[in-house]
């Protein structure tokens, strides 16, 4: 292989922590300028995957490879061609947004780093904001501050550990497309995320780690094929009548938050279990207000493969 051939090779790694598994003879790649997202429920290892990646922790067994460096044998060379950013900005509230860069850019001996700061502020929507103190910004643009630190060298690999954890709704859509800027620029993108949706919506490759093990990987159309079936969303009126459609649909695999007045029933996608929700509720009288039928999520991919929801890790 080619040294610039992909951008990350993990091949059959391993690590436990005493009699603990975490990482399973695990095995992906990740192109170059592409956006590759992990996912895995709480413990999968996605956190311990990065930190071998990004040489602050040594694998067991087998090989990982950046831009075609190893990581154990040629750490320092791995680290020139990485950055990582965590899951909380590691940012000096003391100093200004500007200053933040400058002091990054020094400490890489770069010859323009006032210019690259500049830059960076106005790339990531700062620039109104960089001689005022980090300790007045809010969490998300402390979040755009610390990846902007970590692209003061231009490294090609970036690994994102969570980035928008903690942010609000809007933060996080300003994140998602900074993220995806990275793309447009030819940066490879090695993100973990607790949000279906982010990588749904962010992704070109997904890989499912669970219990040490990748389970599956895909683009996420190819994942969304792996269960044909959708849902059905009912809306109702009133509470009494969302219950009483609960109580007629018995034998179908129903969710729904308890203080909406919606229901999503989960099919196989076939007109007899389409016919038979709707002649339940028609033969018991309740009155909808609205249907649609939805096609697969990521969401429902990663609970028929996991069989839980994802949360934040230990591990």
């Amino acid at each position: 292989m080619k040294r610039s051939d992909k951008a990350v090779v993990v091949q059959d790694l391993e690590k436990s922590f005493g009699d603990l598994r975490v990482l399973d003879g695990i095995n992906f790649t990740v192109e170059k300028g592409s956006i590759f997202t992990l996912l895995g429920s709480n413990g999968a290892g996605k956190t311990t995957a990065i930190n071998i990646l990004a040489t602050l922790m040594k694998p067991d067994r087998g090989t990982a490879a950046i831009s075609g460096f190893d990581v154990v044998l040629q750490p320092q060379r791995v680290r020139e061609q990485i950055s990582l950013t965590g899951q909380s900005a590691a940012v000096d509230e003391i100093l200004t947004g500007r200053e933040n860069l400058r002091m990054i850019g020094k400490l890489r001996h770069l010859t323009n780093a006032d210019e690259r700061a500049d830059e960076l502020l106005e790339q990531f929507g700062l620039h109104d904001a960089a001689d005022r103190p980090v300790a007045t910004y809010s969490g998300g643009m402390r979040r755009r501050l610390d990846l902007a630190m970590s692209l003061v060298d231009n490294p090609p690999v970036v690994f994102l550990d969570e980035p928008t954890t903690g942010l609000d709704p809007q933060s996080r859509l300003t994140m998602w497309q900074i993220i995806d800027n990275l793309r447009r620029s030819r940066i490879t993108v090695f993100l973990t995320t607790q949000y279906l949706e982010e990588a749904d919506r962010l992704a070109d490759q997904i890989a499912i780690l669970h219990e040490g093990k990748i389970v599956t990987q895909g683009t996420p159309a190819e994942l969304k094929k792996l269960i044909p079936h959708g849902h059905i969303e009912l809306e109702f009126r009133a509470n009494a009548e969302r219950e009483s459609a609960h109580a007629l649909l018995q034998g179908y695999n129903i969710s729904g938050d308890e203080d909406s007045l919606k229901l999503s029933i989960a099919t196989d996608g076939s007109i007899r279990q389409l016919n038979d929700v709707l002649r339940r509720i028609e033969h018991g009288n309740v009155s909808v207000a609205e249907f649609t039928q939805k096609p697969p999520t990521l969401e429902d991919v990663f609970l028929f493969i996991i069989g839980e929801k994802p949360r934040k890790e230990a591990v």
